[in-house]
């Protein structure tokens, strides 16, 4: 079941320097929310605090709060193992586990999670590849190795591993900037058809792909050179495309800096 995302003066850290400061949003489940921005503004940083997986980096720490309805993700008896389980993460680059076959790369959370029966195995596994709309690509050589598909396909995989868990939100970093353009729009469509079921959000450098997937864009920038990254602006992706609020928006969105 999808849910809702609050969060609250959320600052980050690596080690003393501050990436991002005085964060606020809300992320509505069953919609895509893009964060655009220019480079080292703190997206991806971001991304990685809302499922806890920032503070994996030596020296990482989190301030302020982040909310999934009503539970606090950084609350003093949670455990961050099972907040990514329900907050999955696809990667920039497609990482399928090398030495497992396509079978054993969607099954590994699963096993993970107590999952051994065969047969409830099998199921998921074509529930999730049918999910990933990539179940009738490699239906006949599930047994075969997840790193010997194409990259597009790679990336679909790794989709289909992380929903196989059944995830409330699934986060992408910048899912599609290692593909081509027919991957790309198989991953676009994918996240389309996605949504109903999960709250998603991505960030993309790709302006045309913030404005064709998402239904709210949040813009982020510095607001100078080594000061840490805030958010500008969020709304609908109509509006920030063609009215937003603030002219740093309008700038990066028309390609006058960034």
């Amino acid at each position: 079941m999808a849910k809702r995302i609050e969060v609250s003066g959320l600052a980050a850290y690596y080690g003393k320097t501050r990436a991002i400061e005085d964060i606020s949003m809300t992320i509505e489940p069953r919609q895509v929310t893009a964060f655009i921005g220019p480079s080292g503004c703190g997206k991806s940083t971001l991304l990685r605090t809302l499922n806890r997986m920032h503070e994996l980096t030596p020296g990482a720490r989190v301030e302020g709060k982040v909310l999934l309805d009503d539970d606090d993700l950084y609350g003093t008896d949670v455990d961050p193992v099972v907040v990514r389980r329900n907050i999955g993460m696809v990667f920039q680059r497609p990482n399928p586990f090398p030495t497992m076959s396509i079978f054993d790369n969607v099954a590994a959370g699963l096993k993970l999670n107590g999952v051994r029966r065969k047969a409830q195995l099998a199921e998921i596994v074509e529930k999730s590849l049918r999910g990933a709309n990539l179940w009738n690509e490699v239906k006949d050589r599930l047994s075969r190795p997840g790193a010997g598909l194409s990259g597009g396909q790679q990336q679909r995989l790794c989709i289909a591993r992380a929903i196989a868990v059944e995830p409330q939100v699934l986060l992408m970093d910048e899912p599609c900037s290692a593909l081509d353009p027919i991957s790309t729009l198989a991953i676009e469509d994918l996240i389309a058809s996605l949504k109903g079921r999960y709250t998603i959000v991505i960030v993309t450098h790709n302006m045309q792909q913030a404005a064709r997937v998402s239904d709210t864009t949040g813009f982020f920038n510095l607001a100078a050179q080594g000061q840490p990254g805030r958010l500008v602006e969020m709304d609908d992706t109509n509006k920030i495309f063609t009215n937003p609020a603030e002219k740093s928006t309008e700038d990066y969105i028309t390609g006058r800096f960034g």
